[in-house]
């Protein structure tokens, strides 16, 4: 038996905008942008993608599955995020060493730290 993670379903009020969003985000591109649906992945046949897919019910309380990127910057990538139009979200992470943001429609993901055990020297082995 052989099973491939194909791409992650988020629920949005507007797939174009949002899906754009995280497009400009991750520096991915448009693989579908049929309404109601709007899909992206790394490269036109890179997996997984993230499929945008248009709701009408509002979001009304913490996610239950968010996204971790873990960035060579954490605090530049948060700067270039916060100006994409994310925001700031206190989820009750009190001091740790990520910072929690939101999408334009309130979605949280995670800006991680640097991981772990890793040196500069990992970094270009």
């Amino acid at each position: 038996m052989s099973l491939e993670w194909e791409q992650l379903v988020v629920g949005a009020h507007d797939p174009a905008a949002l899906g754009q969003w995280w497009c400009e985000a991750l520096g991915w591109v448009v693989v579908d942008d049929s309404p109601p649906v709007f899909e992206i992945q790394p490269t036109p046949d890179q997996l997984p993608g993230i499929l945008f897919l248009a709701v009408n019910d509002a979001k009304e309380a913490k996610n239950r599955l968010h996204i971790d990127l873990r960035p060579d910057d954490q605090a530049a990538e948060v700067e270039r995020l916060l100006t994409l139009g994310a925001s700031r979200v206190d989820v009750g992470q009190g001091d740790a060493p990520w910072v929690v943001l939101a999408d334009p429609e309130g979605n949280e993901f995670c800006v991680l730290g640097e991981r772990r055990g890793s040196t500069a020297a990992d970094e270009q082995a």
